[in-house]
């Protein structure tokens, strides 16, 4: 049975920075695609950065591009998110998704993961 489990949210300053994580267990194959989104109060889910766990080139919206980057550890199972430069428009709840294959155009896209972890707050304030 596939699982995932984030870590890492927490409260910061508008600037700081902060890493989550996204440990995986239960994939029989070794590369499949990891995707982190986040959904704020009364907004859709949205995007934030994938990757193929074999070590394809990233993903992310304009929206991030240049303060968050995706990274994935293959010995443990677990991806990560660093997330520099923090605004307060990043708050919101993230959340890890997992899926086998996905066309590149499909990588920011919610409804094309089926495996969802639970999720953790990440609120920044001004």
């Amino acid at each position: 049975q596939v699982h995932l489990v984030e870590s890492g949210g927490g409260s910061v300053q508008a600037g700081g920075s902060l890493r989550l994580s996204c440990a995986a267990s239960g994939f029989t194959v070794r590369n499949y695609v990891v995707g982190w989104f986040r959904q704020a109060p009364g907004k859709e889910r949205e995007g934030v950065a994938a990757i193929y766990t074999g070590g394809h080139i990233p993903h992310y919206p304009d929206s991030v591009k240049g303060r968050f980057t995706i990274s994935h550890d293959s010995a443990k199972s677990t991806t990560y998110l660093q997330m520099n430069r923090l605004k307060p428009e990043d708050t919101a709840m993230y959340y890890c998704a997992a899926e086998r294959a996905l066309a590149e155009g499909a990588l920011l896209l919610p409804h094309e993961y089926d495996t969802w972890g639970q999720g953790t707050q990440v609120t920044v304030s001004s």
